[in-house]
């Protein structure tokens, strides 16, 4: 019922005079605040031949909504882009930037343009309310991962990485461990942060954008944090081997350090940091914990169960249900989403064996899992028979992997 948004659009515009000159205002005003209302995270407007097409993604899946008028194309993203603090005389050249939160709403936007065939074409995230998912307990962590997490915190030195590809809740989870910090030490350790963008203004931390373009990059603006005194360093990504040296080379001298990292699974990540060049001892000594994310969607209430599941989508489930679709759910089958997640400690002594050869990901995947790491599929597997999710969800997060090996 991708009508329902439609629907819901049309509607929220349909009182709205073309020929006023405040219109475009207020329709990029409606579709930002029914955008939120839908709890989209993405709002997309891709220009074509026959208008903007605009797209929400829900849940993680962009959702079409409507066709804008192309004669108004451009004045709507000119609009946005007068809204984000853009130069609207420059429409050849990607731009980014942030529409701050109103008293009406605490979220946060941040666009970013860039120039397409016909007209530019813009991407705002939403940034989660900053009234969300702002404890470790709210984030629907595993009961004895958020335990092992929380004790992980407390450490004085080592990295902890969160990991997982785009979209995988990586910096709400970072974020809220930075809370857990602040909250548990009651302000008593030297917390700071190097983002790159900032994302939320979080109390009790001293936060810092990097800005590659001037100079100030993650690897510059990490050396010269050592030297204010910092306890907790939390870096919003690991992106090259420059930074990567760099964090855990501050692991290893005294500080506990917390970042995100793009990899597929926990195994992965251990590959990807080798790949970027950092010896096998010192992921060894300086690695204290990986914890790998992925969101999935959780069935709506309307789901039903499927015939005859087993090794359905080539998942060997016994039981398992799938989506139908009703009003509360907009016609998708599915609410909310869920967390699966890995836990990989550096403490398997096999685990470190195969780390110091240089071993490949899935032999380091089966020696976590010989020392009690519970897979992604695993979790998946089980969500699945709980009804929780459907198989066509877990191969759409998850892809063709195969779910007996990790």
């Amino acid at each position: 019922m991708n009508n329902d948004l439609a629907a819901r659009f049309q509607q929220a515009i349909s009182t709205l005079d073309p020929r006023k000159p405040e219109y475009v205002m207020h329709v990029v005003d409606r579709l930002l605040d029914q955008a939120i209302s839908a709890g989209a995270s993405d709002v997309h407007l891709q220009p074509g031949s026959e208008g903007l097409e605009v797209r929400w993604r829900i849940d993680g899946v962009l959702r079409p909504v409507a066709v804008l008028a192309a004669a108004i194309a451009p004045n709507i993203v000119a609009r946005l882009k007068v809204m984000a603090g853009l130069l609207t005389y420059r429409t050849d050249v990607p731009q980014e930037g942030r529409i701050a939160g109103t008293t009406a709403t605490s979220i946060e936007r941040r666009v970013s343009t860039f120039p397409t065939l016909h007209g530019e074409r813009v991407a705002i995230r939403l940034f989660a309310d900053i009234g969300k998912y702002q404890a470790l307990g709210e984030l629907g962590l595993p009961v004895k991962i958020e335990q092992r997490l929380r004790a992980m915190l407390q450490e004085t030195t080592g990295a902890l990485l969160i990991v997982g590809p785009a979209g995988s809740g990586k910096t709400t989870t970072l974020y809220a461990c930075l809370r857990e910090v602040i909250v548990h030490s009651r302000g008593e350790r030297s917390v700071v942060s190097l983002e790159d963008p900032i994302e939320q203004a979080l109390p009790g931390v001293a936060q810092s954008q990097v800005n590659a373009a001037s100079g100030f990059d993650l690897a510059r603006a990490l050396k010269s944090l050592m030297r204010q005194d910092p306890e907790v360093i939390a870096i919003g990504e690991i992106r090259d081997p420059d930074s990567a040296s760099t964090a855990f080379e501050a692991a290893l001298t005294g500080q506990l350090v917390v970042s995100t990292f793009h990899a597929g699974s926990a195994a992965e990540s251990i590959g990807r940091l080798l790949d970027l060049g950092l010896e096998p001892y010192v992921l060894r000594s300086g690695l204290r914990a990986v914890l790998h994310q992925r969101l999935v969607r959780r069935l709506c209430t309307c789901s039903e169960p499927l015939n005859d599941p087993t090794d359905w989508l080539g998942l060997p489930v016994g039981q398992a249900s799938g989506p139908v679709g009703c009003p509360v759910c907009l016609g998708t089958g599915y609410h909310g989403r869920m967390l699966l997640t890995e836990w990989l400690e550096l403490m398997n002594p096999s685990v470190t064996r195969a780390i110091l050869e240089r071993a490949d990901v899935p032999s380091i995947e089966q020696a976590a899992m010989a020392g009690g790491m519970e897979t992604r599929w695993s979790m998946a597997l089980n969500a699945v028979e709980a009804g929780q999710t459907s198989p066509a969800e877990v191969r759409r997060v998850l892809g063709l992997g195969n779910p007996t090996c990790g």
